[in-house]
């Protein structure tokens, strides 16, 4: 049987609100109307005397009507109604714009309850547009705001002219729910639509067990619904959401164990590691850190298991998460079977190529044979990598998207590596990972640390391996922040600080979050970089979030021509590179930067994420409030990497005490990643969990939020596991079968089912 939840709205509430709440709010379903929770609660506030008043103050009053003037507006068509009450020991006036009507309302000697913000009109003490409710009529109406911030009109007050204190005390205590509106669709008529929903809604079957709600002291799923919307108390609204907001993790970590056990259903070929991985282990000039090894024999043991591994494997720049998969792609070959390595760009894919193969040793990168498939190959050298793939004469092939075409086959892939998950769409790694004749293990790596919480709600249905500890001999990097804003002088002493690098045999890399500049408002994105992932948003929201309006954003070209003509950098070999240029432009620059043949490169994002030059010492980040926590974090990694010491000068023009500035010295003030990671999630929205965006913007989260409610996360992924291993088809539970289904719809679940 139907659920009521799932009942049209247009059905409930009639064709035109339905179509308005469909259109500004994209609420189709009753379920989705009730689940459209308020996003505050306002109050009237304590009863306040007239003669007690202060301007700003949010004031709830008793008093009477004592006169009504109606006057035109001189400067505009229109009128203002003033209303003058009184409670007997003061006065104060009610305006309402071009409302004349409420006159006939608001009559002399009129009784009611008056609720607004006491503003100042040429030093009186006004309410514009108060709420109110007259004590002498049930249907006497309240303001009709046009904020679509504003309350509902509120009928709750008795039907009684002799209206006692205690019930007037109720009514201005009474929590107001606040919705998120539109300008079409405004608070008060969302609330409205949802009274009429909620007297006709049936009994709601409740999709977390008795038992658990019992442990847990949480109101039913049918009263939560009811308190949230129509609170007669605060305490009524807060033991709703605790029901919620425990209900939709519970709902949440269920999908994410079912997708895990799917996954686990299905068969996939053992690779067991043998003589290849054991050899290469004893070339190493190394020993591998214990993290390493740990996450080493997580990989083997999933690797061996009868079902497919779904690993993701996060560590600090630097920390050697490569190796671990490349140790993974040679216990595969063991077998006969082969790797795809999926890098996001260009550059990144040709990077890896080198480094594997040099770390490989010419004996067994001769029998690895790996391979580079890229869009921007000539015909002879991609016929000739896609015969070395799909005949299985490459046990190791390295690509971008390139990888994904129809064209390209594989003649046994047992392992998919993707780099930088978040840098692909869901499609893109499925279509890579439907390549294989049975299902192959998949390894997830990325160099951004995910909080303990964000890991559950995005990666709930992956296992999750972390690699902190980084290599011996790693010499920390220095970080300063330069701000321009307070020490404009200081910008020549940014490249003469370079200029003292490179007198010691060292190379520096200068980034700019734009190719070709511009003068720009503060949250323009324009010409910013979107090729290594500069499009996440931390552009604009950086800006947006305080830096005040910039005559220009350093661009690459800009910061090329200052740098000719720095005295400081002249005669130094300079050059350019970004997401623009042609692919063996890049290729060939990255090589020359490299081999030591250029002193200074000038980039952007491009060389975010597995750009390894150990001679490089020194990033400069031009408008570094313009990126992101994790994005300055990734490229400050770029550095230090070799036996030097590295440094890394975030310069920016945001103010002191801006967000923006904020986020800035957040990364200057520590190297620790993990710590970095909880800080720009404090910093933004944790984003779309459950679709394809996974980083600010809008997120499907409803009251869930994981920066605070880690313990609860942890606490419902332990009673649905503990649900679903009793009753994995759910039998017993329909109503949490149900809010699965219409939780994650076909979109979602097909997001789930890839990641």
């Amino acid at each position: 049987m139907d659920s009521p939840l799932d009942a049209k709205l247009s059905v409930a509430l009639g064709g035109r609100t339905a179509a308005a709440l469909t259109k500004g709010l994209g609420l189709v379903t009753v379920g989705d109307l009730v689940s459209h929770y308020p996003r505050r609660y306002a109050r009237r506030g304590e009863l306040t005397a007239l003669s007690e008043l202060a301007i700003g103050d949010s004031v709830t009053i008793v008093a009477e009507v004592r006169s009504v003037t109606e006057r035109a507006m001189r400067a505009k068509r229109g009128s203002i109604l003033e209303v003058v009450i009184s409670d007997g020991r003061g006065y104060l006036t009610l305006t309402f714009f071009n409302q004349p009507w409420r006159a006939n309302e608001l009559s002399a000697g009129k009784r009611g309850i008056f609720a607004g913000k006491i503003g100042d009109y040429r030093g009186n003490r006004q309410l514009a547009h108060p709420d109110y409710e007259l004590f002498d009529s049930a249907d006497a109406a309240a303001s009709s705001p046009t904020n679509p911030d504003a309350a509902a009109p509120d009928t709750t007050a008795p039907d009684t002219t002799a209206l006692d204190d205690a019930a007037a005390r109720r009514w201005a205590e009474q929590p107001i729910p606040i919705y998120p509106a539109t300008s079409t669709m405004a608070s008060w008529q969302i609330q409205k639509a949802l009274g009429i929903v909620l007297d006709t809604l049936p009994p709601l079957e409740d999709p977390v067990p008795a038992s658990v709600r019992s442990e847990r002291d949480l109101v039913s799923f049918a009263r939560a619904v009811e308190l949230v919307h129509r609170p007669v108390n605060d305490s009524d609204w807060k033991s709703a959401r605790a029901a919620l907001r425990f209900q939709e993790a519970f709902v949440l970590q269920a999908a994410l164990l079912q997708q895990r056990a799917k996954l686990r259903s299905s068969a996939a070929t053992p690779r067991t590691p043998g003589a290849i991985l054991e050899g290469f282990d004893a070339a190493l000039p190394f020993r591998l850190t214990g993290d390493q090894q740990i996450v080493g024999e997580e990989i083997s043991r999933d690797l061996a298991a009868g079902v497919p591994m779904n690993r993701l494997v996060q560590g600090e720049v630097g920390s050697g998460k490569t190796l671990v998969a490349l140790r993974a792609m040679l216990a595969v070959a063991q077998s006969g079977g082969q790797s795809a390595l999926l890098a996001p760009t260009e550059v990144l894919a040709h990077q890896h190529l080198r480094s594997i193969t040099k770390t490989l040793g010419p004996d067994l990168a001769a029998k690895m044979r790996p391979t580079l498939l890229t869009g921007q190959l000539s015909v002879a050298e991609r016929k000739k990598a896609l015969l070395n793939t799909v005949s299985g004469g490459s046990s190791i092939v390295v690509g971008t998207h390139a990888l994904l075409g129809d064209a390209v086959n594989f003649y046994d892939l047992g392992l998919v590596v993707v780099d930088e998950q978040h840098r692909f769409g869901v499609d893109q790694r499925e279509a890579l990972r439907q390549k294989g004749a049975t299902p192959p293990h998949v390894l997830v790596l990325t160099a951004t640390p995910i909080p303990r919480t964000v890991a559950m709600t995005v990666f709930g249905d992956l296992d999750v391996s972390t690699i902190a500890e980084l290599p011996s001999g790693r010499i920390p990097i220095e970080s300063h922040v330069v701000p321009l804003a307070e020490k404009p002088g200081w910008a020549n002493r940014i490249w003469e600080r370079v200029a003292e690098e490179l007198a010691h045999g060292r190379q520096a890399f200068v980034v700019c979050p734009a190719i070709v500049g511009k003068e720009v408002e503060a949250g323009d994105e324009t010409q910013v970089e979107d090729a290594a992932g500069a499009g996440t948003g931390a552009a604009g929201a950086s800006a947006a979030a305080g830096a005040t309006a910039v005559p220009e954003i350093a661009s690459v070209e800009s910061t090329m021509a200052h740098l000719a003509a720095s005295p400081s950098l002249a005669g130094k070999r300079i050059e350019a590179l970004h997401g623009k240029l042609p692919s063996d432009e890049k290729d060939r620059i990255m090589r020359a930067f490299a081999a030591g043949d250029i002193d200074v490169l000038v980039a952007t994002t491009v060389i975010e994420v597995g750009v390894d030059v150990p001679n490089a010492s020194t990033m400069v980040i031009l408008d570094a409030d313009r990126f992101g926590v994790s994005q300055l974090h990734q490229l400050r990694g770029r550095v230090g990497r070799g036996g030097v010491p590295g440094l890394c000068l975030f310069v920016t023009r945001a103010e002191q005490e801006s967000l923006a500035r904020e986020r800035v010295e957040a990364v200057a003030s520590t190297l620790d990643g993990f710590e970095l990671a909880q800080k720009d999630l404090e910093l933004r929205r944790e984003g779309d969990v459950l679709g394809s965006s996974q980083s600010g913007g809008r997120s499907k989260l409803r009251l869930l939020r994981v920066v605070t409610d880690g313990a609860l996360i942890t606490e419902a992924r332990v009673h649905a596991a503990g649900v679903l291993k009793a009753d994995p088809e759910l039998e017993a539970h329909p109503a949490l079968r149900e809010a699965l289904a219409r939780r994650l719809d076909a979109e979602t679940e097909a997001f789930l089912s890839k990641s």
